[in-house]
């Protein structure tokens, strides 16, 4: 899979854009501020319906604009898909794909991406709720419908945020919320999904994560990733994600769903009169963590820079290698920006051999110079909003 061709009109500093992409590697070059970033950022929103620089769409409309405008033309071996998104400041945002109305939260199914960015050390160094989300994306990406049992999970957890409230108000005892059972079987339910979910996903991304850190870093460095789960009563239990399969599908014979729903419920029972009391949804995946350890040690706060980097890294280079092992359309676009400048020579050319082989390479930099020449073949010039060269 590869993206042919982009416009844009009235996104971020662009008032209107129009560039023709080829296979392989092509590197977008260009003074910091230029836009550089704003044109990749197009490219892998069309694949997810979000931005991984901001939380709003507001941001993502040009100053002064009521809509922006994303067209992009992807081709994946003999079949064409034009994706066309409209955000608009004051009206739900409307996504096309080959002229035929789709669900924003569908797009991952015409289209995938894996982006790396400076903002990714977070996945290392910043809260839970950033490394739930990384997992979250590319579940969605895996199984497009898990766009929708998120979404569900969320209303749920909404929902059942604001009985409690109402509870607490009202100093109702515990035994009466007969309303709150009804929530709860529809968060167990749900959260037990993606639960299993997520550790399916670990599995598959833990050994893909070993090589592309040794890649990237040149080093013998043990890599571990394991689930932290609010269901379990230890607050500091790292759950190994195949561990966790094997001991439910050998206790119930199913995939795991019986017992993971049993612990969940009966973590909700011993955090009743807690929950009760803050008014909060204290068990579910959106409480979980994603643990990355580093030579037995937990990355967060013990990795240094380079490391944490090296990590973040070799992360999203795992999600593309999922993907591409996965999906029916072929590679997913692996865009690198701003990479390069924050590694060194040999780490730029280990980087280089690791993304060689993926179908389309976008990647951005500053200084043409930092990036290989082999992945710098087709470079496009950009200058204040404005496509300035082509070679």
């Amino acid at each position: 899979m590869h993206v042919t061709h982009l416009s844009l009109a009235d996104f971020r500093n662009y008032a209107r854009a129009d560039v023709a992409l080829a296979p392989g590697p092509v590197l977008f070059v260009g003074r910091n501020g230029q836009g550089k970033t704003n044109l990749v950022e197009a490219i892998a929103y069309a694949g997810s319906a979000a931005s991984h620089r901001v939380s709003t769409d507001q941001a993502l409309i040009r100053f002064g604009a009521d809509s922006s405008i994303v067209r992009m033309r992807v081709q994946h071996d003999d079949r064409a898909i034009v994706i066309e998104l409209e955000l608009n400041r004051s009206a739900p945002n409307r996504a096309q794909a080959n002229g035929s109305p789709v669900r924003m939260r569908d797009l991952p199914r015409y289209f995938a991406s894996v982006i790396f960015a400076p903002e990714d050390l977070s996945l290392v160094r910043g809260d839970p709720g950033v490394r739930r989300s990384f997992l979250d994306t590319l579940v969605v990406q895996r199984t497009p419908r898990f766009a929708g049992v998120l979404a569900d999970y969320d209303r749920v957890v909404r929902q059942r945020n604001s009985l409690l409230k109402s509870a607490r108000a009202s100093r109702l005892p515990a035994e009466s919320l007969t309303t709150l059972d009804v929530w709860d079987d529809r968060l167990v339910s749900l959260g037990t999904e993606l639960i299993l979910a997520r550790a399916d996903l670990v599995d598959a991304l833990r050994p893909h994560v070993a090589r592309a850190y040794s890649a990237v870093a040149g080093d013998d460095h043990r890599t571990r990733m394991s689930l932290r789960l609010s269901i379990d009563a230890d607050p500091d239990a790292a759950l190994d994600a195949s561990a966790l399969a094997d001991d439910a599908l050998a206790a119930d014979g199913d995939d795991g769903t019986t017992r993971i729903a049993s612990r969940f419920r009966a973590r909700l029972t011993e955090l009743r009169r807690s929950e009760l009391d803050r008014a909060v949804t204290l068990v579910g995946p959106h409480r979980d963590d994603l643990v990355l350890e580093l030579n037995g040690l937990p990355a967060r706060g013990y990795a240094s820079h380079g490391e944490s980097w090296s990590y973040a890294l070799a992360l999203k280079l795992a999600s593309a290698e999922v993907l591409r092992a996965e999906a029916v359309a072929g590679d997913p676009v692996l865009i690198l920006d701003d990479v390069f400048a924050e590694l060194d020579e040999g780490r730029r050319e280990r980087l280089a051999d690791a993304v060689g082989g993926f179908e389309q390479v976008l990647i951005t930099a500053a200084v043409g110079a930092d990036v290989p020449e082999r992945l710098a073949a087709t470079r496009i010039g950009i200058a204040a909003g404005t496509i300035v060269a082509e070679a």
